[in-house]
């Protein structure tokens, strides 16, 4: 096996033992991003003297007692890592060359770790979208099939862990721009509750949606990562003071006896019947291993998609307001006066899909709108969250499928933004309840492109998650199935 090809688990276990070297670990990455980036476009921003720098570092100390020691890994274009380029593929960064001067939690908890970055991954711009198809550095393509997207907003990520251009990856999830991606592109991610993991030093899309989490090779890795990353943050006053348990422990394979939630607003007539099929055959397997699956109703369901993008586009106008230019961003020459320079900083570093989102929020949160959407939207947030609140209950877990289809072609909702919206209608119910939830492969559709299980554990319930996607993921058998490229 190629090194570029192993998990975290079997990379740390040749590190320990001296099999390997991380700068040959690290080369391996680096020669693999060079030999296939071409086709994908997954990776914007190439830290490879740096990298390598690093693992020769490491190698000196030979100290491999953290599992991320000396493991390469990718991180989406939107976290701060003090002296590298991050744009959150927008121009309005993009032309000012930004280079932050400080480090994000996470990647200074990864660096803390022995954890080497490697470069940034393509993301739509400021994370707005569903498809990697907003970014100023262009579309990223699928590894299974490059006709198609890799999903968003973490497309770049997910393509470069699918196409082993890394051994894991770091995305955020929103509206389920990790979980999306993950399942369009055969691999596992994960949307920790908010608050699980620091926002800090990650340019912000809708802060009280935001989410940071790994995308990875399999469950276990995800353990491995979250493990690092986790935990309050005295830089985020958002973040939880739940003490982090230990995830890996929590990877028994062992389901007996739990009750898994199958809720009926996620089978609507007319789905994907390939989709359903998947999750059904995924029920299955959780009765063969002793769970039991319970029936259940998520009522509000069907408003979670439209309150989010009532909420998300409040927040991006909100957020986005310090790229004027002056403070932050593009900057314009000859301008006539104030007003024509916020204009054209504005119009010619923001792309299509920010300027909507900001539109949209700015009329939302203007007078005389502000109690008939935000404030309504706000409530509805409410009772979708209280209809997961009353479900685990009775349940332990939720599964359903992660997306309506399989990833779409590139320019397939290029004319009609409305159904790219609807692209979240299966992601946008768990971030209105800040909940955990991972997507992992069920399968593969008829068309060869993968499949994914959605996962949904309590607040804080990360272990439980876990515990069940790595018992579907060792009895399935999807693991590990590889795109050609």
């Amino acid at each position: 096996m190629s090194l570029h090809a192993l998990t975290i688990t079997e990379a740390h276990e040749k590190l320990r033992k001296k099999e390997i070297s991380c700068e040959e670990l690290t080369r391996s990455c680096l020669e693999r991003i060079e030999k296939v980036d071409g086709a994908l476009n997954a990776v914007v921003y190439r830290n490879f003297d740096r990298a390598l720098l690093e693992a020769k570092k490491i190698d000196s100390e030979g100290k491999f007692s953290s599992p991320l020691a000396g493991i390469p890994y990718l991180a989406k274009d939107v976290y701060c890592e003090e002296g590298v380029p991050t744009t959150a593929c927008s121009n309005v960064l993009r032309s000012k060359d930004y280079v932050p001067p400080f480090d994000s939690t996470t990647t200074k908890r990864l660096k803390a770790a022995g954890a080497i970055s490697i470069g940034k991954t393509n993301t739509d711009e400021f994370t707005m979208g569903a498809s990697t198809e907003t970014s100023c550095y262009g579309v990223t393509r699928n590894p299974w099939d490059t006709k198609r997207v890799a999903g968003g907003s973490s497309g770049g990520s997910a393509a470069a862990v699918a196409a082993d251009e890394c051994i894991f990856a770091l995305g955020t999830d929103t509206g389920g721009s990790i979980r999306q991606p993950a399942a369009f592109c055969g691999l596992t991610g994960i949307r920790p509750t908010y608050g699980r993991t620091s926002r800090y030093g990650v340019m912000s899309m809708a802060s009280s949606l935001d989410t940071i989490g790994p995308m990875c090779k399999n469950v276990e890795d995800l353990a491995i990562v979250l493990q690092a990353i986790a935990g309050a943050d005295p830089l985020d006053g958002t973040t939880g003071k739940k003490p982090v348990p230990d995830y890996t422990k929590a990877l028994t394979g062992n389901v007996k006896g739990m009750k898994i939630g199958l809720p009926k607003e996620y089978f609507a007539d007319g789905m994907n019947e390939e989709i359903r099929a998947s999750v059904m055959n995924a029920a299955d397997v959780f009765k063969k291993l002793g769970a039991t699956i319970v029936d259940i109703s998520l009522p509000h369901t069907a408003y979670a998609t439209p309150c989010y993008y009532v909420l998300c586009p409040c927040e991006v106008s909100s957020n986005m307001a310090r790229y004027d230019g002056i403070r932050y961003g593009h900057t314009v020459k000859n301008a006539e006066n104030l007003v024509d320079y916020y204009h054209r900083a504005r119009s010619e570093g923001f792309g299509n899909e920010v300027k909507r989102r900001i539109m949209i929020g700015t009329y939302a949160l203007s007078a005389g709108y502000y109690d008939a959407y935000y404030r309504q939207a706000q409530k509805v947030r409410t009772l979708i969250s209280r209809d997961f609140a009353e479900a685990y209950k009775t349940v332990d877990v939720i599964i359903a499928p992660v997306t309506p289809g399989t990833a779409f072609t590139v320019g397939a909702h290029e004319s009609d933004p409305v159904a790219m919206y609807l692209e979240d209608i299966f992601l946008s119910p768990q971030v209105m309840a800040g909940i955990p939830a991972l997507s992992v492969p069920c399968g593969f559709a008829k068309n060869s492109m993968p499949l994914g299980l959605q996962i949904m554990g309590p607040q804080w319930g990360e272990e439980t998650v876990l515990r069940v996607a790595d018992a579907y993921e060792k009895s399935a058998g999807f693991a590990g199935k590889k795109p050609a490229l």
